[in-house]
């Protein structure tokens, strides 16, 4: 189940790629850092989302119910909270950094830019992710499947593939309406400002509601207050991920087969670590699974089976990749065994971190007394978005 997700993943990915490789006149400065910023807080939001909808499956307190008190209610709307309050924070940090690092710029867009588009284009994302993160829980739970090895694959990819677009849409309704004039920049400042004041009314709603303790419907009071923290120290990651990227734009423009590799290497990354958190979670929560420091048998068996399946999905997603170059360029400066050794030895690297990050960040919630489901996609996705995107810079620099 989870090799055949991850490869639907990979494959899905390829047209965010595509995207991004026929999109290079909108990336303006900063436009990388708040693309891949937002492609991983999406992943961070939802993978936790579907991780702790498949604990609940697992420990049998799941119903497809969005009533209040229910589970699925209680995380419907906890995720939507989480996606206002961390898209507005995205555009602001994307501006913050492109101000400081690429200060002689001359294409940065306004604050209230960033933020307009960060907003409007992670919240639409995210209505559709939501969609499919529901629809994925409803057939799991119809069909008995165990959603733990199915869930972050989908939704990380169908997270590359939604919001890409909708970041590069978000983009071209603001360059529309800023070409109306100087009321256009108003039109913008007051949407921006408007996207904050609901996300406060909302904050304030969720925090200050009513809960009964005999249901889930504190639920979302605490995902939020629980996630909210770790989810601004992932920015970070998001971010330094983002201006990895961002500085090696050049290069990935010129080889059309890497713009197009990139977020389904990256995808294949947050996918594996979220496929082995959420196993291990479950694992956790049911007892099977020891809290040692040392890894035991369960453990060790996990890993190899992210080895399996991260070397056959990185050597077809390098072949898809080459392809679709081709058909889309016609012509690439790397050869096909370049390609599959780029990200083959990349992925390698990137699945050894994964599974030793994993492991530990897993154990280490537990510990300190901390749900995993909350904390365990959100912090090994951070960290593998900017590990990954050194690792596979640094070997593209091996091999170019």
């Amino acid at each position: 189940m989870g090799l055949t997700a991850l490869v639907i993943a990979g494959t899905a990915d390829l047209f965010a790629g595509i995207l991004q490789d026929q999109m290079t006149g909108y990336l303006f400065t900063g436009m990388m850092i708040l693309i891949y910023s937002a492609i991983g807080m999406r992943g961070n939001i939802f993978g936790a989302m579907g991780s702790r909808l498949g604990t609940a499956m697992n420990i049998g307190t799941f119903e497809m119910s969005i009533k209040k008190g229910t589970v699925l209610r209680s995380n419907v709307e906890s995720t939507i909270l989480l996606t206002l309050i961390m898209s507005i924070a995205m555009g602001l940090t994307t501006w913050v950094a492109s101000i400081i690092i690429y200060s002689d710029a001359t294409d940065i867009m306004s604050l209230w830019d960033f933020i307009f588009i960060s907003t409007l284009g992670g919240v639409v994302a995210g209505v559709v992710i939501l969609m499919f993160n529901i629809l994925i829980a409803y057939v799991g739970n119809k069909r008995e499947w165990d959603v733990d090895n199915i869930t972050a694959p989908l939704i990380a990819a169908i997270g590359d593939i939604v919001t890409m677009p909708m970041i590069f849409a978000a983009t071209w309704v603001m360059l529309q309406i800023n070409d109306i004039g100087s009321i256009g920049e108003y039109i913008i400042t007051g949407a921006s400002l408007a996207f904050i004041a609901v996300t406060a009314v909302f904050t304030v709603y969720l925090i200050k509601r009513k809960v009964n303790r005999r249901d889930f419907s504190g639920e979302a009071k605490r995902v939020v207050l629980q996630s909210l923290p770790i989810l601004m120290f992932c920015l970070i990651f998001e971010i330094g991920a983002g201006i990895t990227i961002q500085n090696e734009q050049d290069k990935l423009v010129e080889y059309s087969v890497l713009l197009i590799m990139l977020p389904a290497f990256l995808n294949q990354g947050n996918a594996l670590s979220g496929m082995l958190t959420s196993r291990l979670s479950s694992m956790i929560h049911l007892g099977t699974l020891e809290e040692k420091w040392a890894p035991g048998k369960g453990a060790y068996e996990n890993f190899l089976l992210m080895y399996i399946c991260a070397m056959i999905t990185f050597v077809y997603i390098g072949a898809i990749s080459f392809g679709a170059s081709m058909l889309t360029s016609g012509t690439d400066n790397i050869s096909l065994l370049t390609s599959l050794a780029i990200i083959v030895t990349a992925g390698f690297l990137v699945t050894t971190i994964l599974n030793v990050l994993s492991y530990y960040v897993a154990i280490a919630a537990t510990k300190f007394g901390l749900d995993p489901d909350d904390h365990c996609i959100p912090i090994t996705s951070s960290v593998m978005d900017m590990l990954g995107s050194l690792v596979l810079v640094f070997i593209i620099y091996l091999f170019i």
